[in-house]
């Protein structure tokens, strides 16, 4: 774990209930998100009815997060905490019960069949990929997730969340529709992509996409040079040319793996964190449609 990283509490900017006045706010369902891409998710199903703060906010790693004491004060004011669950935040039960927090807590992952990773240097024994967002139709879960656990804190505003989960799983399935359609102009041979850490696994087994990382599930252990030396052979050896960045990554080694191998650095992906509202993955849905088309532009090189 590290605190080189800046960490931010700040209330999402998606949520309307942020322009609202003082009046407005306080009668509003307070809840707070363990990070950026669920606090998207809560203030859409939300909506102006809920008041959003995010723990680990864009471009930010939840990997390496450690909560501070304004963490917990806010935390303890909230009504509902919403995590990713399958091991995302292992700091979250620590830091309910240094908040004193009262509230509800919801799993949004809660339903979601979870992946198995198998066990490498750093970890050797198998362990669940926390990812699951990383395909849209899981998240269509985590949206009935939250709609649910709103409804029950604030039952005249079920009708409003039923409304916006439905909306917004139309959405996703218009998503899944329009990344099938990109993947499909890549031949299946060709879709190889090298990313800093194994985030994706999700994404690759649905939509049958091999991903190649330097790290491992998490971010938190530097990868060993054992293992960077077989990536580098294997991109080597399989000719892929599409490497990628992550947005919360140091660009620093997948530069020099682009500089060995002779492969194209690309744009950058954004994994577990969104980005910042000035840039393209600042939403759940911008963002997926900024990485399959980077990842489309990547893999025709291959």
């Amino acid at each position: 774990m590290t605190s080189k990283l800046r960490r931010l509490t700040l209330a999402f900017a998606a949520s309307a209930t942020l322009l609202a006045g003082p009046a407005q706010a306080a009668n509003n369902l307070t809840v707070t998100a363990s990070f950026s891409i669920l606090g998207d998710l809560v203030s859409v199903v939300g909506g102006d009815r809920v008041q959003v703060t995010i723990l680990v906010g864009p471009d930010e790693d939840a990997h390496v997060f450690q909560p501070r004491p304004a963490d917990a004060r806010n935390l303890a004011q909230s009504r509902l905490l919403v995590i990713n669950g399958i091991g995302f935040e292992p700091w979250a039960q620590g830091l309910a019960k240094s908040a004193g927090f009262k509230g509800d807590t919801v799993v949004a992952s809660a339903g979601v069949k979870a992946r198995t990773m198998p066990g490498d240097e750093a970890n050797r024994h198998d362990h669940a990929d926390p990812h699951a967002w990383q395909n849209p139709n899981n998240v269509a879960q985590y949206v009935r997730n939250i709609a649910a656990a709103l409804s029950k804190l604030d039952p005249a505003g079920a009708g409003t969340y039923g409304a916006n989960r439905d909306a917004y799983i139309r959405e996703l399935q218009a998503l899944d529709a329009w990344i099938r359609a990109q993947l499909a102009t890549v031949p299946p041979a060709q879709r190889k992509v090298i990313t800093s850490h194994d985030a994706f696994g999700y994404f690759a087994a649905e939509y049958q996409v091999r991903f190649l990382a330097a790290q491992g599930v998490s971010t938190d252990t530097a990868p060993s040079a054992s293992a960077v030396g077989e990536l580098l052979r294997q991109i080597k050896r399989e000719k892929i040319r599409a490497v990628f960045v992550e947005g919360m990554s140091d660009p620093k080694l997948m530069t020099q793996l682009g500089k060995d191998t002779g492969a194209t650095v690309g744009g950058s992906l954004y994994s577990d964190a969104l980005s910042m509202a000035d840039k393209p993955g600042s939403t759940y849905l911008s963002m997926m449609r900024h990485n399959v088309t980077q990842l489309v532009q990547g893999m025709r090189q291959n």
